[in-house]
């Protein structure tokens, strides 16, 4: 876990051994570092009876999770929230800047593969329920990504990962299952998109209208030879 090789170098700084600070102190999952008042939510919570649940930011840390003698800790110039804080490529070029340093560089190779996901705009320390459906299926396969060869195949079944997604971000993500592909990995995608649809090695489509209208099959074959069937509304778009 990228998260893991961050609070690892943390936790070597000269700082953080002087004051017998361990990796976990740089977590605002477990208790040590994090803040004692907001559990390292970086908010507290006012339940309302009626109302929607109000989210105050933490008054004691104010709102940056960790204790004051934590964010002591710096690494080039960044204390951990400021680290967390950053957007994923952002993270990497901070990372990358030394190239000599070995460790640094490690974050930044842990981290690569979420970028070549799309998702080089999610912060470091961004919870996971904030997530598009997208995105945490995104971040799944990044996992996976970093892997390498070292989990046999599998099929992978994805629910449109191109959702919100720029064009930019869709050639990122297309490369991605690439790499799958090319490491032993089948994927099957539920999609609608066109570029997408014109990489797959095979087409299903299913219609030819939505709900009660459709469900039966149009076509099965290569994207190059749905264009070719009139009947489906996916091959015209094609």
């Amino acid at each position: 876990k990228a998260y893991d090789e961050i609070r690892d170098l943390f936790a070597r700084q000269p700082l953080s051994k002087m004051r017998g600070f361990m990796p976990k102190h740089f977590s605002f999952n477990v208790d040590g570092g994090r803040c004692d008042a907001c559990k390292g939510e970086g908010e507290q919570i006012v339940e309302m009876q009626f109302l929607a649940d109000v989210h105050l930011q933490c008054d004691v840390c104010g709102g940056k999770k960790f204790k004051e003698e934590v964010l002591d800790v710096k690494f080039r110039d960044k204390n951990i929230y400021e680290v967390l804080e950053m957007g994923v490529d952002e993270a990497i070029e901070f990372f990358n800047e030394d190239a000599k340093d070995k460790d640094s560089k490690a974050v930044a190779a842990r981290i690569q593969p979420l970028s070549d996901v799309g998702l080089g705009y999610v912060k470091l320390g961004q919870s996971s329920n904030t997530l598009s459906g997208g995105e945490a299926q995104r971040v799944k396969l990044a996992s996976f990504l970093g892997k390498g060869k070292a989990q046999g195949h599998i099929l992978f079944i994805f629910d449109e990962p191109t959702t919100g997604l720029h064009f930019h971000d869709i050639k990122k993500l297309l490369t991605s299952f690439n790499a799958l592909v090319e490491q032993g990995h089948s994927i099957l995608v539920i999609e609608h998109n066109t570029d997408v649809l014109k990489s797959a090695d095979w087409v299903i489509d299913l219609g030819p209208e939505a709900g009660d209208a459709g469900g039966n099959l149009v076509f099965e074959g290569k994207p190059s030879d749905l264009k070719k069937v009139k009947e489906s509304y996916t091959g015209k778009f094609l």
